[in-house]
């Protein structure tokens, strides 16, 4: 039995199934999880979202695309290739399981004493992982009680930065950006949300780079997908990025939790 993290999908289902196919998943046996963003730019989204929604052993956080669609699918008119998934005869289907899904997975691999922290785009240092589990469950539930209130005043790049203080709209806004959006933050981790390169702003650096001693242990693992330009280059074994551009013509990876080997294929 064992439990595997996947990289951004973004509508690629063939290539979704062929790294499937490697990894020998066996869904009666082993666990797969999503790092989000399972729609949109890639031509099979409503494939996948099917696949992963009749599929127990699959699980997924909630992407900044996910969020988007779901968006679109209570507020906006359908737009582009997400006007399948909008128009589908199973649309209710898919939006109560998507907005059900979680911004935030925990799991601890006690077999090699490792704690995996997953989420989309990642977990700010201002967090202890305790508190980043508290925030998650607080939007996540207002995502479902008050889904078109809470869908709405999710847009906005205001307030950048993280106050305890915080409440309403700007509250939960700020909450989903850091967990969705999140690459590059300052010293008192204030959010870029203009720069999806790998060449930071003066005064700001990738979130990973931002490593607390007093939130960070030996056994602290952040998986994360979101920042394709990355290729899954962080620098540090404890930030493992996922994304390797799959959607681009590039890569689509994935991670075992049991050892941390990672499997790979070309798009």
């Amino acid at each position: 039995m064992s439990t595997y993290v996947i990289g951004d999908v973004h509508g690629c289902f063939d290539q979704l199934q062929r790294l499937l196919k490697k990894i020998s998943f066996n869904p009666q046996i082993d666990k797969v999880i999503l790092t989000g963003d399972l729609v949109n730019r890639g031509s099979k989204s409503l494939e996948v979202l099917n696949f992963c929604m009749n599929e127990p052993a699959v699980k997924t956080v909630l992407g900044n695309h996910d969020l988007y669609l779901l968006y679109l699918m209570s507020i906006d008119k359908p737009k582009g290739k997400l006007k399948n998934i909008v128009t589908a005869k199973n649309h209710i289907k898919i939006f109560k399981w998507l907005i059900s899904r979680p911004l935030l997975i925990n799991i601890n691999q006690q077999n090699v004493q490792k704690e995996f922290w997953i989420t989309h785009a990642g977990v700010p240092e201002i967090w202890s992982p305790s508190k980043a589990q508290k925030l998650a469950k607080e939007a996540s539930a207002l995502l479902q009680t008050k889904p078109k209130h809470t869908l709405k005043a999710m847009w906005g790049d205001h307030p950048k930065r993280w106050n305890d203080d915080l409440t309403g709209d700007a509250r939960v806004r700020t909450i989903i950006n850091y967990f969705t959006r999140m690459r590059f933050v300052s010293n008192n981790s204030k959010l870029d949300l203009k720069n999806s390169g790998i060449d930071p702003k003066d005064g700001y650096k990738p979130w990973f780079q931002y490593t607390s001693k007093q939130y960070i242990s030996k056994q602290d693992y952040y998986v994360f997908g979101h920042w394709a330009a990355l290729n899954g280059k962080t620098g540090n074994k404890h930030f493992i990025g996922l994304d390797t551009g799959c959607v681009w013509k590039g890569k689509l990876t994935a991670i075992r939790l049991d050892d941390c080997k990672k499997f790979v294929i070309n798009y």
